[in-house]
């Protein structure tokens, strides 16, 4: 499975309009090479990057989206997939953009193939994401990008 986006190339550099210091507009995603058996996508943006005296774990949850169904090959820029949205770190749902405090930063788009729905409440979180997800991920495709602000 791969994941891939107009935006930008997979290392490569995120536009500012996806970003704080833009539009704030989620990129646009294309899915390729659905594993069989796929009954639901879960899509999460992560930081690993966040100077640990503003998050101890060092981790900041950019875009939480599960239950996307299997049919989904294509989310346009500016859109969220259809599924369930959860909660990011920042508490709110929906794509929050990359905003690094201090340098750059490495962006994760995660995209899960699940073999099954989560059924979990909207406004989950990563960490229930996950571990719902345990045992349940046929593959998994990942696309990353750099950003510094100016």
């Amino acid at each position: 499975m791969k994941l891939t986006s107009d935006a930008f190339e997979n290392e490569g550099k995120i536009p500012a309009n996806h970003t704080c210091d833009g539009d704030n507009i989620s990129p646009s995603l294309s899915i390729y090479g659905v594993p069989d058996g796929t009954r639901t996508f879960a899509l999460i943006v992560e930081d690993p990057d966040v100077p640990k005296s503003v998050r101890k774990d060092g981790m900041w949850n950019h875009w939480v989206v599960f239950d996307i169904p299997s049919d989904v090959r294509y989310v346009p820029q500016g859109q969220e997939p259809p599924g369930v949205p959860g909660r990011g770190t920042s508490g709110d749902k929906g794509y929050y953009g990359p905003c690094p405090p201090d340098r750059e930063h490495r962006y994760f788009f995660k995209l899960y193939a699940l073999d099954k729905t989560l059924g979990l409440p909207e406004g989950s979180n990563k960490e229930a994401v996950l571990t719902a997800m345990e045992g349940h991920v046929i593959e998994e495709a990942t696309l990353m990008g750099f950003y510094q602000r100016r």
